[in-house]
């Protein structure tokens, strides 16, 4: 993994040799905007990241935390009766949709939401459901630490170039993070 020289915050388009997904513990509340914090100057407009995870496993709480860490004077919430929501922040609009509702990939395109995606970071709540609509995508797994009621389980995959390069260096960051 390298970063483009003069730009911390965008990655080369060099395929990384490591593929496989990884595991972060956020042991509570705090671990999971630490999570956040990390990912979220590694974005660029055009990345999408699908967020899967039960009912109240904080799909939206970490959503939440990525976009205030781009800073945003936006209000931040659940898009479930919207299905999409757009805030602005200092790089980049970001599109927040929730795919719950949603049957399929085709049903995301029938929204007209490809400039939308082309031009921002976009986060999708229920991801997997409409991951067919991607080539290069984020995958991220919420999951409920047992014994630990506001702990959480994120499971991080890749699947593209970019998003695998986005996926090393948020794993080299996370590790760092939690020396």
């Amino acid at each position: 993994m390298t970063a483009v020289s003069g730009s911390p915050n965008v990655i080369a388009e060099k395929v990384s040799p490591i593929w496989a997904p990884f595991v972060v513990i956020a042991p509570n509340e705090a671990g999971t905007v630490r999570i956040a914090e990390c990912l979220a100057p590694l974005l660029q407009p055009g990345d999408t990241v699908l967020l899967d995870g039960g009912l109240a496993t904080g799909k939206t709480y970490f959503t939440r935390h990525v976009v205030e860490s781009l800073k945003t004077e936006d209000d931040i919430s659940s898009p479930t009766y919207t299905i999409a929501n757009m805030y602005q922040t200092l790089k980049c609009d970001v599109l927040h949709v929730d795919a719950y509702r949603l049957a399929d990939a085709q049903e995301f395109h029938n929204l007209g939401l490809e400039m939308e995606i082309e031009t921002s970071i976009c986060l999708i709540e229920w991801g997997s459901r409409i991951e067919a609509a991607f080539d290069d995508y984020l995958q991220i797994s919420l999951l409920p630490v047992s014994g630990k009621e506001d702990g959480r389980c994120f499971k991080i995959s890749a699947q593209g170039p970019r998003s695998n390069c986005l996926m090393d260096k948020f794993q080299q960051d996370c590790d760092a993070s939690w020396r």
